[in-house]
């Protein structure tokens, strides 16, 4: 047995609905208003920090550019207009082919002069590939005349390119003797403005601290999360020296930097172990080196906190007012509906006038006014109930007096048979046994179903009255599998058609007659024919029938067959019923087809009435 539901009174419910009609949009905005802030203030720093990094790119390849032309303008001239007879004008050429000490000392100056210039944060070393001697300028670090840098495989590789001038990432310079100098090297092949010969190269070694001049302006916090990348994406600078030359994904931030074309300026918070990152990177217009600044979330999240501190105060004040309202609300609403409940229990208790009014004007009080007048009209009805109950004994008891009628036609019949018995009527006697058999069980209630066995012995029954009148000139035939006899079917529905057989086919007829029941299945339908050898129908008789069997009315003709078909079409539906065939002279076959359940019960849809 299902359990009823726990009573849950309109005022809860109210509320309920309140609140969560407040609760879930305040809690909506309240979340979309801390997240869309916070990613504002996400994309604000985002875009700081992409301004940075592409400021600092732009100044840091300005000043390698700067060198770069340095190195061309001090390897090929002063000045490309001048006349090539004039030997100031291209020092580095004339120390290449004459290695002596006016022209070293001619080199030196004027190299001196660029390093001083450009605040001493850079070295030049001249490679003498003319079998000259080499010469090494530098202001602030002394130089290690033991190394040769024309032994390193970087130097040895760049010798045999195409490249005329290359970039090198951060490495130690072991030019100079100070200890783990690390410093970029930018490297040109010097030809000889003549015949075009290689004869040196200049390196110049630009001090890595370099870019922490150029970024004088940013704060601590940043320098600390600034990192340069080369093309294999490992540190080339960083504020911690002891990570350059590792790898990016490795020493700082465990993920993929590596990126696409047209990927030169991205920004966007990413994730790396635990902790989330504002990351900008930006690349370098003429090297394969990318800058990347990276800053913790929540170190820039102390204005999202303020924010989500605002906005959780601002919604317990709503939530606290939202309460007050909705208990308020339900009360003014539920206040006229527990006044209509004791009205309905004042009513139910015998009450149905003189019931206390319900002032609101809404449709509390029309239901309210409304009550009142079905109160009024219950009284009514009650009174009238108890009417029809008194009218309703003196039925029952013309209904009981009624019932000795047919008890009575039995005993009369009884009394009929035994004259007849005494007096030797032997067919008065069939008569009378097989009429008292065809009332008792037209007259039972045992269902609307009943065995196909029981229809048979009903028409045995019908047949006996039939051939007394007929004198035996008329024959039945039974075709029925064994089975089928357990097969329940519609009770009545074979005798109105053998009825109709004996006196629209065979009645007229001076011939003896003959009536074949066949009844079989036909996988999920079971046919009942009933065949005579009578007069037939002509083709207007029979159109007329199918008609008035269409239409469910119609002359005396084909009544009891039409009351077959329709209780057929009620018990199964519209495709099962009577269908037939007859042809002038030749006799009829009705056949009535109904479903056949495996289970020897049919389903019935609707309860049969008489038609």
């Amino acid at each position: 047995m299902i359990r009823s539901l726990q009573f849950i009174s309109i005022k809860t419910k109210l509320i309920v609905i309140f609140l969560c009609g407040i609760i879930i949009p305040l809690s909506t905005i309240t979340i979309n208003s801390y997240y869309t802030s916070q990613s504002l203030l996400e994309r604000k720093y985002s875009d700081l920090l992409l301004d940075i990094a592409s400021q600092s790119t732009i100044r840091i390849g300005e000043y390698l550019r700067e060198i770069e032309k340095l190195s061309l303008v001090a390897s090929y001239g002063m000045n490309s207009y001048v006349s090539a007879s004039s030997h100031e004008d291209y020092p580095i050429q004339d120390f290449l082919r004459n290695s002596d000490d006016l022209n070293e000392s001619i080199v030196y100056r004027m190299m001196m002069n660029y390093i001083l210039l450009k605040d001493r944060i850079f070295s030049v070393y001249i490679y003498n590939l003319n079998g000259g001697k080499d010469i090494y300028i530098s202001s602030n670090h002394p130089i290690d005349y033991n190394y040769r840098a024309v032994n390193e495989e970087w130097f040895q590789r760049f010798l045999q390119s195409e490249d005329k001038v290359t970039t090198l990432s951060t490495r130690s310079d072991k030019q100079v003797r100070t200890e783990n100098h690390l410093a970029i090297l930018q490297a040109r092949k010097i030809f000889d403005i003549h015949n075009g010969k290689l004869i040196g190269m200049m390196v110049v070694s630009i001090d890595v601290d370099f870019i922490n001049i150029i970024n004088d302006l940013l704060q601590e916090g940043l320098r600390s999360r600034f990192a340069i990348l080369d093309e294999r994406q490992n540190i080339i600078y960083h504020a911690d020296t002891s990570l350059i030359g590792r790898p990016f994904s490795e020493s700082i931030l465990p993920i993929d930097t590596t990126s696409g074309e047209g990927a030169a300026r991205e920004r966007g918070v990413i994730r790396s172990g635990t902790t989330d990152y504002i990351m900008a990177k930006s690349s370098f217009q003429y090297l394969p080196w990318t800058t990347y600044f990276y800053m913790p979330l929540h170190e820039v999240s102390a204005e999202g906190d303020i924010l989500q501190q605002n906005l959780i105060i601002l919604a317990a004040l709503m939530l606290g007012f939202s309460v007050l309202l909705s208990f308020y609300s339900s009360t003014v609403i539920t206040r006229p509906i527990k006044a209509l409940m004791r009205n309905m229990t004042l009513v139910e208790k015998g009450q149905f006038e003189r019931l206390p009014a319900i002032s609101s004007r809404d449709e509390i009080g029309l239901l309210s006014h409304r009550f009142n007048q079905m109160s009024t009209e219950l009284k009514q009805l009650v009174e009238r109930i108890h009417q029809e109950e008194a009218e309703k004994a003196t039925a029952e008891i013309q209904a009981l007096q009624s019932q000795i009628n047919p008890h009575f036609l039995y005993n009369t019949l009884g009394t009929i048979k035994w004259i007849a018995s005494m007096q030797r009527a032997d067919k008065i006697v069939d008569m009378t046994e097989a009429l008292i058999s065809l009332l008792r069980y037209a007259a039972r209630y045992e269902g609307s179903m009943v065995p196909i066995r029981e229809e048979l012995d009903n028409i045995d029954h019908y047949m006996t009255i039939q051939n007394v009148r007929y004198y035996n000139l008329i024959e039945m035939v039974y075709e029925v599998d064994e089975e089928l006899l357990d097969y329940r079917v519609p009770k009545l529905i074979l005798q109105p058609i053998v009825e109709n057989a004996i006196f629209h086919g065979l009645g007229e007829s001076e011939e003896d007659g003959l009536i074949t029941v066949r009844i079989f299945k036909e996988t999920t339908k079971l046919h009942i024919q009933i065949a005579d050898n009578g007069s037939g129908m002509d083709q207007e008789t029979l159109q007329s029938l199918k008609a008035s069997m269409a239409a469910r009315q119609g002359q005396s003709y084909g009544i009891g067959v039409r009351n077959v078909h329709r209780r057929i079409q009620l018990y199964f539906g519209e495709q099962y019923g009577i269908t037939f065939t007859s042809e002038q002279d030749e006799g009829t076959t009705f056949t009535i087809t109904i479903p056949y359940d495996l289970k020897g019960r049919s389903e019935v849809h609707v309860k049969a009435d008489n038609c």
